[in-house]
């Protein structure tokens, strides 16, 4: 059987949001483009944070006018294109992350693999 690599199944056209924009912004984004979470990326494209919906509702009401780092959690788990679908799972499983971000040598974002992008391609290649 092929071994799929990120590169193979993440999603390149992500919707980010840039380090200093408010929490409103990041909760209207979400929003509007129907997901759950956003990377936070500063002016070079490099990956500094994720922001997330369930971010936004622990912190509490009246948050809104927040910049999106005082939320974002900083300690993230990424790969880069040539990460294994399978290294990919196995630590969605254990650590029960739904967004994985991929990344250069430089950490600048190129791709983000989610839950979903890993089931649809999983359907699509008759995996299960």
């Amino acid at each position: 059987m092929k071994e799929y690599l990120a590169k193979d199944i993440m999603i390149r056209d992500v919707y980010t949001i840039k380090v200093g924009s408010k929490v409103a912004l990041a909760r209207l984004k979400m929003m509007r483009h129907g997901v759950g979470g956003l990377p936070v990326v500063d002016d070079t494209g490099t990956l500094l944070g994720m922001i997330t919906q369930r971010d936004i509702d622990l912190a509490g009401s009246d948050v809104s006018h927040l910049p999106v780092e005082d939320l974002m959690t900083t300690k993230l788990f990424k790969g880069n294109e040539r990460t294994t679908l399978k290294e990919i799972v196995d630590l969605m499983v254990k650590t029960g992350i739904q967004r994985f971000p991929i990344v250069n040598d430089e950490s600048k974002l190129l791709g983000l693999v989610t839950q979903t992008s890993v089931i649809k391609h999983a359907l699509a290649y008759n995996l299960f």
